[in-house]
């Protein structure tokens, strides 16, 4: 019994041979990035720095604008000295014994905190209070400064929470009580090995950091991710379509064409058997067509939005219609995908060919007007500043584009893996979602400049004849087919009530559903996990705005997944003989997933 005490108070020390093997290890990836990085700087020169966000001049008119106001400024911050005050009050009286409410609580979907000593341990929880009460004052203080215009105050505010964000006493060893105890009870070699981590990430990066959010090499396409057997049965300099194996007797007679995103591959729709959308629709008696997008390079600079009109979807429905014989689809568009979809859909509506039958969007905005948290990145300078990049090496770099989509999640997607990959000193944890979500895409320069400047900035895709592809003006109002819109009511990416305005403009039926969580958990949302749930307003037409729908929508349980089913079965009813794509007239030309979605920027080469 005494030895087991001790083995508890005195911890086994660390294996020489193990430390000396980790600082060498350290030394030697320390030495050969900074010998790279002088290296670089030598080739370009020292560069002058630039404030190409505009975040600068953000701060400063905000900061001008705030001193014109004294007394406001003087009332936040005798507001903060009060509140630091009952805090002091509160943990004198906690030290004594005498309990009592807490001055500042965390949102309790608020992961940071989840640790037991931040709210037992004294020290901790005046920590984690303090941090809170300052987050909220210098939040509320920024956040509606008198004067601002819009797109400044909007870059105050995204700007102060990354920075509330970083400073979070989650962020440091010392302040975080389950580091502490990791590093007391390891030695502090939780810390080395994290420095080792942070420099493997330094070194994958190219001298830029790139955190690791999971195991990669637990993962291979085909074989636990995007498993859904099928052949690429037709393929473009842009993409390659995938027509899935029948999993039953009878199919509907139309086939489902399924547009997704080029900023991100399609396999978030075939994940995992259990919760891939691709899959269930094909267990539902869909004969299933998914667009791969080629992750595209320099080659590709010119390609316009009006090439992934042509030479995707109209190309994709060509296939189709040689490989089934079937004139019209059911199509369904997945966020940018969506919008392709509209547009394509009008393109057909103007040149009066009834090509699909029935379209779904998914969280898809075709109304720029409020872009949400997004519009903070798409300004003149910005975009300017972008635009100049992109003609340079001739497209968007992914991984530019995912730190963007990160840094609106930077709790989730960016400090927890800075805990737990360089503080906590370990491996990130094998998830399939973080691995499709680090599997970045690269955008064609052209076609994301047309895309930014005509639909982000000046929203023209709204405007009847804002547009043209190739030379044919594109008016979502003549859309008349029957549409399906699901949107999240927690996405960050297309907001639920700029989704909800562009179905407004369809000249056809539209259902309009509003489903739980965010843009991507409340899209990949299976009946068998009977989650989130979904909202449906009975109203014939669409109110006029958002709210107003919502005061109308009842809540329903389970996936939104069952009720478009039977949507899109009431509008196709017809049932033929399943549809083998190695048996087609397109002959195969590889398995599904195929090569094209196999191209991973990170990886340098085709995994």
């Amino acid at each position: 019994m005494a030895a087991v005490q001790t083995e508890k108070t005195h911890p086994e020390l660390p294996d020489p041979k193990e430390v000396a093997k980790t600082y060498s290890e350290v030394a030697q990836r320390a030495s050969h990035l900074i010998s790279e990085h002088v290296q670089r700087q030598l080739k370009k020169g020292v560069a002058t720095p630039s404030d190409e966000l505009g975040i600068a001049q953000a701060f400063m008119d905000m900061m001008a604008k705030l001193l014109a106001n004294p007394y406001k400024l003087a009332q936040s911050q005798m507001n903060l000295v009060w509140d630091y005050f009952s805090l002091w009050q509160h943990s004198m009286l906690r030290f004594m014994g005498v309990q009592g409410a807490p001055v500042a609580t965390p949102e309790k979907t608020d992961k940071r905190f989840k640790d037991e000593e931040w709210e037992e341990h004294f020290l901790f929880d005046f920590i984690k209070q303090s941090y809170l009460i300052t987050a909220r004052h210098v939040h509320d203080t920024v956040c509606c400064v008198e004067g601002l215009d819009e797109q400044t105050q909007r870059k105050v505010n995204f700007y102060t929470r990354q920075y509330i964000d970083a400073m979070s006493p989650s962020n440091f060893a010392v302040t975080n009580p389950e580091v502490f105890r990791e590093t007391v009870r390891n030695h502090g070699q939780n810390l080395i090995k994290g420095l080792n981590n942070l420099l493997r990430d330094m070194e994958d990066g190219g001298g830029q950091l790139r955190v690791r959010m999971t195991d990669t090499s637990a993962f291979e396409l085909g074989r636990n991710v995007a498993t859904t057997p099928g052949k690429v049965v037709f393929q473009t300099d842009m993409m390659q379509l995938i027509q899935y194996t029948p999993s039953t007797d009878k199919v509907l007679k139309r086939p489902l064409l399924i547009v997704p995103p080029w900023i991100n591959k399609f396999y978030i729709l075939d994940l995992r058997e259990k919760n891939s959308y691709i899959k269930w629709c094909v267990d539902q008696g869909h004969t299933v067509f998914v667009i791969s997008w080629v992750n595209p390079d320099e080659t590709l600079a010119e390609k316009s939005f009006d090439s992934y009109v042509k030479e995707g979807v109209i190309a994709a429905l060509d296939a189709i219609e040689k490989q089934t014989g079937e004139k019209e689809v059911n199509a369904a568009g997945y966020c940018l995908g969506g919008t392709l979809l509209a547009t394509t859909l009008a393109y057909l509506a103007a040149k009066k060919e009834k090509r699909i039958a029935s379209a779904t969007f998914f969280t898809t905005m075709t109304d720029f007007a409020e872009p949400g948290e997004l519009g903070v990145f798409i300004d003149e300078q910005q975009v300017s500043s972008l635009e100049k990049k992109m003609f340079e090496r001739g497209y968007l770099e992914g991984s530019e584009m995912a730190g963007t989509f990160n840094m609106m999640r930077a709790n989730d997607l960016i400090w927890s893996f800075v805990v737990n990959n360089y503080l906590m000193g370990k491996d990130p944890f094998p998830f399939d979602l973080l691995y499709w979500n680090s599997d970045s895409t690269r955008m064609p320069a052209k076609m994301h400049s047309f895309y930014l400047r005509n639909m982000y900035m000046q929203n023209k895709l709204a405007q009847p004849g804002g547009i043209e592809i190739d030379g044919v003006k594109i008016d979502l109002s003549k859309i008349k087919v029957p549409c399906y819109f699901i949107s999240t009511i927690e996405d960050h990416i297309a907001p639920w009530k700029s989704t909800y305005m562009g179905a407004r403009i369809f000249g056809g039926p539209v259902r309009f559903v509003l489903g739980g969580s965010g843009h991507i958990a409340g899209i990949v949302n299976p009946p068998v996990a009977n989650k989130y749930g979904y909202w449906l307003n009975p109203a014939a037409k669409l109110p006029e705005t958002a709210d107003k729908w919502f005061e109308g929508a009842q809540q329903q349980a389970g996936s939104w997944w069952t009720d478009w089913q039977a949507w899109v079965t009431a509008h196709d009813t017809e049932e033929v003989a399943p549809r083998d794509p190695a048996k087609g007239k397109l002959k195969a030309i590889e398995d599904a997933p195929g090569s094209f979605v196999k191209v991973r920027l990170d990886a340098r080469q085709v995994a």
